[in-house]
């Protein structure tokens, strides 16, 4: 009795000891999760700040034009931040020091002056902080086995196989069950043929032949393949009517190879950048020259480069002629359908790639999504309103009031032939 009385307060104790010492560890983790003593509100809004109007030119780990931001909290006070991201050039012209030095290293580059708010400001010095704590990203390498294929590709060759596989096991047992009924039907018919007392109709049946060519006359036969070629033929009409005037894939040849890849992927350029209308207009807008030379002059510059390549070249010389640069559209909709880009990102929340795809690794741009009627209206039975823009706040109140199932654009009109066709 004595020796189970010890042994269960020995287990008590240790289960004790082990979940103090779980607790501790939690909140150590937590400690560690905040000893920075940031405000993750204030980072949320430099994240954005800072991806849409300061990323084309800096990186807080990385220099690209202009210097690498890590740790500059602590070589400048906030406030000498705030008045060169405002106005750097008058910062440089009162004979600050550092800001001379940095003007003359950057070869004389003249950044951007920016209308911020205080608060603005202060999230995008929150912003870099926060990732000057975090230090840089850890770049993932895919890492060939001995075959010489790397793990994304094995899978997609292992799932491959595996279906292969399946569907020859499929095939090798439909076979053996047909071999399986030909032996049972054939024992059959051989032991009645062996019978001597059969009916005239049994006989009919065991002694009958089969001919391919009374088969194929019969009515049977012939209206099964009637059904069938009929299905055949008005599947290919509809899939081809469907298809009718899109061009998913359609990757026309730009006057200059512009890379998305190099400019949205390796560069991180936001897209808002370049594309200027997508906040405020129904269009997205095709970039300027005087937006393709904001960073490529300044680059000259940092790079002194005598000759250019025949591409960069090409937007020097639309400069000098004062002549657009012909960009060919891609994405082209039906002038019956109306498609407004600021409502569907600044209020929707839709992404760049939910559209268009992933443009960040395109080095030529295609159209991604077919951008059919279909299509559109299959998202907007799909898409779940986002409650964090304040804008449809009521709405989703009101509608989970008396639904279960989330909120959708369908739900607000998505479906109304007036919201696109007028």
């Amino acid at each position: 009795m004595s020796i189970t009385l010890n042994f269960r307060r020995c287990l008590l104790a240790f289960t004790s000891i082990f979940f103090i010492l779980l607790n501790a560890n939690l909140h150590a983790q937590e400690a560690n999760a905040t000893s920075s003593g940031l405000n993750a509100d204030l980072i949320s809004a430099g994240t954005v700040l800072f991806k849409n109007n300061c990323q084309v030119c800096h990186d807080v780990h990385e220099q690209k034009v202009g210097p690498a931001l890590a740790d500059v909290t602590t070589r400048r006070t906030p406030e000498w931040i705030k008045k060169f991201i405002t106005n750097s050039q008058k910062v440089i012209q009162s004979g600050d020091e550092y800001a001379v030095a940095l003007y003359n290293k950057f070869n004389q580059t003249q950044m951007t002056s920016f209308d911020f708010s205080d608060g603005e400001l202060n999230s995008i010095i929150e912003y870099i902080k926060d990732e000057t704590v975090k230090g840089p990203p850890v770049k993932e390498v895919a890492v060939a086995d001995a075959t010489g294929v790397q793990p994304a590709a094995q899978e997609g060759v292992l799932s491959t196989k595996v279906i292969t596989i399946f569907l020859i096991i499929l095939l090798i047992i439909l076979v053996l069950i047909l071999v399986v009924l030909f032996v049972l039907v054939s024992v059959l018919t051989k032991y009645l043929k062996q019978k001597a007392q059969l009916s005239e109709e049994d006989s009919e049946i065991v002694f009958q032949k089969f001919e391919v060519g009374q088969f194929i006359r019969s009515p049977g036969f012939i209206w099964v393949m009637t059904f069938v070629f009929t299905a055949i033929v008005l599947k290919t009409v509809i899939d081809g009517l469907f298809i009718v005037g899109v061009q998913q894939g359609y990757a026309p040849t730009q006057p200059i190879a512009f890379s998305h890849k190099v400019h949205a992927g390796d560069f991180k350029i936001d897209c808002n950048y370049c594309h200027t209308g997508v906040r405020i207009s129904k269009s997205a807008n095709i970039p300027s020259v005087n937006i393709c030379l904001n960073c490529h002059s300044s680059i000259v510059k940092i790079t002194g480069a005598t000759e250019l390549s025949t591409e960069i070249q090409k937007i020097y010389d639309a400069k000098q002629n004062n002549t657009p640069i012909e960009w060919v559209r891609v994405h082209n909709l039906p002038d019956l359908a109306y498609f407004n880009h600021a409502q569907h990102y600044n209020v929707g929340g839709i992404t760049c790639q939910t559209c268009h795809g992933p443009v960040e690794e395109m080095e030529v741009v295609q159209q991604f999504s077919n951008l059919t009627m279909g299509w559109c209206i299959d998202c907007h039975r799909k898409t779940e309103i986002k409650v964090d823009n304040g804008y449809y706040d009521k709405l989703v109140k009101l509608h989970n009031e008396s639904s279960k199932n989330p909120m959708v654009v369908k739900d607000i009109g998505g479906l109304e032939c007036a919201k696109c066709h007028y």
